[in-house]
């Protein structure tokens, strides 16, 4: 059986939905158990309340599940860079209307690079550079 391929998502997801995708990613998926595991301590969630936003994921397509035991286990089916792609081409687009620049000069305003952060940065301009010019 093929391998289905990673789907492009269509809409942003809720704090808490990104959340939940957050471990599933990192955990390459799991069960409600797994993710109420994996919350911080101190993130009080119900079981029941991390199953329903489970299922809400299913239902639109984020995640997928597997009968197991008498449980499930969900598993990504959008991957976390196309999310990461996708949510920021909608802050671009929504927020910087349109200009990558814009959110460019926002991020070196705002956070306070440091000089070795800056050579860093230098260097990736430098490696997309030469790439469009091979």
């Amino acid at each position: 059986m093929r391998a289905s391929k990673p789907k492009r998502p269509d809409r942003v997801l809720t704090e808490v939905e990104l959340e939940l995708m957050t471990i599933l990613w990192r955990e390459e998926g799991g069960t409600v158990a797994d993710v109420l595991a994996a919350l911080p301590a101190e993130r009080k969630l119900a079981y029941t309340s991390v199953s329903t936003m489970l299922r809400i994921l299913e239902q639109k397509g984020i995640v997928k599940s597997e009968k197991v035991g008498r449980g499930h286990r969900y598993l990504p089916l959008v991957a976390k860079g196309d999310y990461e792609a996708f949510a920021l081409e909608q802050v671009v687009g929504k927020v910087f209307g349109g200009e990558p620049m814009a959110l460019v000069r926002r991020l070196l305003d705002a956070e306070g690079l440091t000089r070795r952060e800056v050579a860093a940065l230098r260097t990736l301009l430098e490696e997309k550079e030469r790439a469009k010019g091979s």
